[in-house]
């Protein structure tokens, strides 16, 4: 087979990888706390026909070899966890972080997850959980039923308003958790995070405390996507794939040319 034909074969798999993140962050442009991806490429191995700087003759050497390329891959997605716009809700349970960090979320196996999303809302018996799955949020914060009004505070304190009394109650504290590196978080869907080996160990504090992000009610982050950009960089992507397939096509047509012409 012709390099030509698999070298472009691997630009055509690495861009459909490429439209697959793409489309993606289209589709999360709305999603409350989303960050967008992006694929990272490399080439692939080399074949060295003449190496650099091999001799040329007795007293003289190659100032450039002879290497070709193999092709490209997709070797990861990178998530970029750039702050979001704040969007308005008057909603007490609705929180963001402003700056770093994210929430701590208690998955039904008792493991921790982690996410921007702050849409939380109670459950039957007061705990403060995720609008979508109910998952608990950490540290527990139990509402009791006849409370008037949330507040949460900057540093993540929070308190409500009960009949009769004159002094709002306090429930608990809630945290924020932030990673060395977010990246390396696992994206599990539901908004969700999962710590990994490369994201490093969670460092948990009060918000707005040693670099952690503060907490805003009555807000939400929208997602961090840029439709314009993620249209433009599809484009470009459609582009080279087309160029890829041009590719293909040419050789085919080289190689019939020739086993005619032999």
């Amino acid at each position: 087979m012709h390099p030509a034909l698999w070298i472009s074969k691997t630009g055509l798999d690495a861009k459909q990888r490429d439209i697959s993140v793409i489309s993606n962050n289209l589709a999360n442009a709305s999603t409350v706390g989303f960050k967008k991806s992006r694929a990272i490429f490399e080439d692939l191995l080399y074949q060295n026909v003449n190496q650099p700087g091999g001799a040329s003759s007795q007293n003289t050497e190659l100032p450039n070899g002879l290497m070709l390329g193999a092709g490209t891959k997709v070797v990861a997605t990178q998530k970029n966890f750039t702050q979001g716009n704040m969007i308005t809700t008057d909603n007490s349970l609705d929180v963001m972080i402003q700056g770093h960090g994210f929430f701590e979320i208690l998955m039904p196996d008792g493991t921790i997850s982690y996410t921007r999303n702050g849409q939380f809302t109670v459950d039957d018996e007061g705990n403060v959980v995720t609008s979508g799955a109910g998952y608990q949020v950490q540290p527990n914060i139990v509402v009791p039923p006849d409370a008037t009004s949330i507040t949460i505070a900057q540093d993540g304190q929070v308190s409500v308003q009960l009949p009769g009394q004159g002094e709002p109650a306090v429930l608990g504290q809630l945290t924020v958790t932030n990673f060395i590196n977010p990246a390396g978080l696992e994206p599990i869907g539901q908004n969700l995070f999962r710590e990994t080996g490369a994201s490093g160990d969670p460092v948990q504090g009060i918000p707005g405390l040693e670099g952690l992000g503060i907490i805003v009610q009555g807000s939400l982050e929208t997602s961090n996507v840029n439709v314009t950009e993620e249209l433009v960089n599809l484009i470009e992507s459609q582009r080279v794939y087309e160029m890829n397939s041009k590719v293909i096509s040419s050789v085919d047509q080289m190689l019939g040319t020739a086993i005619q012409q032999l």
